[in-house]
């Protein structure tokens, strides 16, 4: 599981760059205090798209990293906290952990926004049930889309993930009530 979670974090970070690349801005640079005019920022030195990352609270009390944006649903432990990291901060976006059924799951949400990113924590007040699989959803909150702190758009990301161990079978409904005769 360790090198799962070490190589993860590497072939995530290629797949995401391969998947959100596009042309960057070029912008020039301010004047300096001596009046001399700074050179305009390259191709290369423009800032990165922005990636996704997605961790949860494995039950020994680590971190595991999901790798996103994979064509086959990854295998992940049993879990109640998840939290979603971007590495540019965004605009306009919402975040929703979807079920089999595609309805959203309840949950207490928290951000963190910072000039490095995002950080958005999702508890859920029961862990997500064994063998169900689950779609992590990140689209605009008006619009059509939402972009990073650059003003750039942002594909929508959708990544499913399935939670480890046997299907959890749903529980009998009770027997029907017998009606007294008067």
């Amino acid at each position: 599981m360790r090198l799962f979670r070490r190589t993860g974090l590497a072939v995530l970070c290629g797949l995401t760059a391969a998947l959100l690349t596009g042309c960057p801005d070029k912008t020039p640079q301010a004047p300096l205090d001596g009046g001399v005019t700074g050179t305009s920022v390259t191709p290369d030195a423009a800032p990165a798209t922005v990636a996704f990352t997605l961790q949860y609270q494995a039950p020994d009390a680590g971190l595991a990293l999901i790798p996103l944006a994979m064509e086959e649903k990854p295998l992940v432990e049993q879990t109640s906290d998840l939290e979603l990291r971007s590495t540019l901060p965004l605009k306009n976006y919402r975040v929703r952990l979807m079920d089999e059924a595609d309805r959203a799951m309840i949950s207490d949400d928290s951000v963190t926004e910072a000039d490095t990113g995002l950080v958005y924590r999702i508890h859920l007040p029961q862990p997500l049930k064994t063998g169900y699989s689950y779609t992590l959803v990140v689209d605009a909150q008006t619009g059509t889309a939402f972009q990073d702190s650059l003003g750039r758009d942002v594909e929508d990301l959708r990544a499913a993930f399935q939670i480890a161990g046997d299907k959890e079978k749903p529980k009998p409904p009770p027997p029907p009530a017998k009606k007294k005769r008067k």
